[in-house]
């Protein structure tokens, strides 16, 4: 069998990609032979494969090559947001916020990127400055889930309006029962609350799924001290 020609195989592994089948993507990539011409598309679709499929260290090696490619189209768009990412959950939080910067800079002022500043800042400590840009993310779209849980967590931790952050991370909860870091900020807000079984429930159920995050060990250690 004849391998793909280039254009055949990027069209088809960024039509898989698409549908989320990153594997069958990275597969189809690997058989073909793409060519010099052809190599941004092919960096940018393995980029965005290896990001989804949490291989890190292979999505900034072409992440990084569509960035800093001196195009500028919405490749690099999607790539700087991918990009964001990534140094985010390796904790690399400068990097991630500058990223986000240059795309707001280039007049994206998407939810997304508000809400990915806001995390950013936060990680960095600068929880002001973090509760701001979730406020504009709010503003723009008042029922997105992830800056209503970062608003209301960060509220929380800042001892803010408790009731406010309250009502952010249960809706945020209600939305999306599953996700184990909303489930964390409803249980840390409870808990600041002083409503020690309502924490509980919510914190144990995060623990659960995520045994290794340092911020859910540091509530479980303050419900085991409230529950003493």
């Amino acid at each position: 069998m004849s391998a793909l020609s280039s254009q055949d195989a990027l069209s088809r592994a960024l039509a898989d990609y698409r549908s989320g089948d990153y594997e069958s993507a990275l597969l189809t990539l690997a058989e073909a032979e793409v060519d010099e011409a052809n190599y941004l598309d092919l960096a940018y679709i393995l980029g965005l494969c290896h990001a989804r499929l949490g291989r890190h260290d292979e999505a900034l090696l072409y992440l990084e090559q569509v960035v800093t490619s001196g195009a500028d189209d919405a490749r690099v768009k999607q790539c700087r947001l991918a990009l964001s990412y990534v140094y985010s959950v390796t904790g690399r939080s400068k990097l991630a916020e500058y990223e986000l910067k240059k795309l707001l800079e280039g007049g994206d002022e998407s939810v997304q990127v508000l809400a990915s500043l806001g995390y950013a800042s936060w990680s960095q400590g600068r929880l002001d400055e973090a509760l701001s840009w979730y406020a504009k993310a709010l503003d723009k779209a008042p029922d997105n889930l992830n800056a209503l849980n970062g608003y209301g967590y960060i509220l929380a931790c800042k001892d803010g309006d408790l009731k406010k952050a309250l009502a952010c991370c249960r809706k945020a909860v209600e939305g999306s029962p599953g996700n184990p870091a909303y489930a964390d900020s409803l249980g840390w807000t409870y808990l600041l609350l002083g409503m020690v079984d309502e924490a509980k429930r919510f914190l144990e159920y995060a623990a659960g799924k995520l045994p290794a995050n340092d911020e859910v060990k540091r509530h479980m250690e303050r419900l085991r001290k409230a529950e003493a």
